[in-house]
């Protein structure tokens, strides 16, 4: 399989930063364009750049927008990543230095560079993405897909606000100008990565497997694993790199229902929560392509390369 020309919007955040692994070891990767979410911009953008030096690379890397299109943030996800973003392990500064260029106009450029070449990971809130749509509504004209880590289908949601998916709810204005401006993309939302976590002790198996790559993950997974296991969240749960796995590899999906998704920008206890109109009821254009089931061996072995993870058939 030819590798896919990735263009990777992220806030990382210990996920992203398995998804990032992930898309160096399968896919060509254009960029990274980053925004404040799990954590702020500089911080992210600090996270972002070390992750290309552990993996040896020369990836752009271009620092976005630090705060939501409209509101400030309710809360941001330091309690699960740590307040670096990175499980507080304290890296050295790193050597790959950021690019001059704001995020929202990488991914402008880098899209007219490669027309209908890229496909476009939104890991992280939408905010970068909703301001260069904003910029040229023909963006989505230039990109061969989307890939969305976000919403929560079902409204289980994992915020302070119960329907609420994380990186929907910091920027719900942006998630929606994203939702209503591309007309096709892949929806990967919160209640599909519960599903298809990982066995912990199996995970363990691979990082003592793997190589430098596994050690730095492994480190920086400790404070998400240890909150992951006081809310009695099952398993190793890998948001991100789900997404990930559907950008690099489509086939990775076995199952998936397009509908018309919306998001709530006014409700007092709903806002920011993702509606899926399941029945066909508004008489809109359905525009994502809900992922409801995985592969998990496929995922399971683009996430052992990345980790550089050898085991025995």
């Amino acid at each position: 399989m030819t590798q896919p020309q990735l263009l990777i919007d992220t806030d990382p955040g210990v996920d992203d930063a398995l998804a990032i692994l992930m898309a160096h070891a399968h896919a060509d990767v254009l960029g990274l364009s980053i925004a404040a979410g799990n954590v702020g911009l500089a911080h992210t953008t600090r996270n972002a750049r070390t992750l290309v030096d552990v993996v040896g690379a020369s990836t752009p890397v271009f620092a976005g927008c630090p705060t939501p299109l409209v509101r400030l943030p309710e809360e941001d996800a330091a309690f699960v990543h740590g307040l670096d973003g990175l499980g507080n392990v304290g890296f050295p500064e790193p050597k790959t230095v950021a690019a001059q260029e704001h995020a929202a106009l990488a991914l402008l450029r880098i899209t007219r560079e490669h027309p209908g070449d890229i496909t476009l990971v939104a890991l992280a809130p939408l905010t970068n993405l909703a301001l260069a749509l904003r910029l040229d509504p023909s963006l989505p004209e230039r990109v061969k897909r989307l890939v969305v880590m976000g919403g929560a289908v079902t409204g289980h949601g994992n915020t302070g606000r119960v329907p609420a998916e994380f990186n929907v709810g910091f920027d719900p204005e942006a998630a929606h100008v994203v939702f209503e401006g591309f007309p096709d993309f892949d929806l990967v939302d919160w209640e599909l990565t519960l599903r298809h976590a990982f066995d912990e002790d199996e995970f363990d198996q691979w990082l003592a497997a793997g190589d430098h790559r596994a050690e730095f993950f492994g480190r920086v997974f400790q404070v998400a694993r240890e909150t992951n296991r006081e809310r009695g969240r099952r398993g190793i749960i890998a948001a991100d790199a789900l997404a990930m796995a559907v950008a690099i590899d489509p086939s990775v999906v076995v199952r998936s229902e397009r509908r018309h998704v919306g998001v709530e920008l006014d409700g007092r206890l709903t806002r920011g929560a993702t509606v899926v109109d399941w029945g066909h009821r508004l008489g809109l254009p359905a525009q994502a392509n809900v992922v409801l089931e995985l592969d998990q061996a496929k995922f399971a072995a683009m996430v052992r390369r990345a980790l550089g993870a050898r085991l025995p058939a």
